[in-house]
């Protein structure tokens, strides 16, 4: 096993019958359309014991992001505080003016 999946992708056999039970009680199936060369990668790694199943990796990756989000907003949140609140219409209209943003509330 690649060591830098072990970051990634939870063994095979670790907690298994802890996360279906947990996993499976409240979930929704979905259709999703990932690229053929993911889909063959994620299938590699279940093949090679790398992860427990397609499925699996998916949620286990749409929870990482999710957790990812939901970081960078608290990392945000806590540095507007700590600068001053919340980006006033000027600051707002700078930073926007900036990037190249095109107002939408116009």
């Amino acid at each position: 096993m690649n060591p830098n999946l072990n970051l990634l992708v939870p063994a095979a056999n670790e907690n298994r019958r802890h996360n279906m039970a947990i996993g499976m009680a409240n979930t929704q199936k979905v259709t999703v359309t990932l690229p053929k060369t993911a889909v063959a990668t994620i299938r590699n790694l279940v093949a090679n014991g790398d992860a427990d199943s397609v499925s699996g990796f998916v949620q286990h990756a749409v929870q990482l992001s999710l957790d990812d989000i939901a970081g960078w907003g608290a990392i945000l949140s806590q540095a507007l505080d700590e600068t001053g609140g919340d980006l006033t219409v000027e600051e707002r209209a700078w930073a926007s003016d900036a990037l190249g943003i095109q107002n939408q509330s116009a």
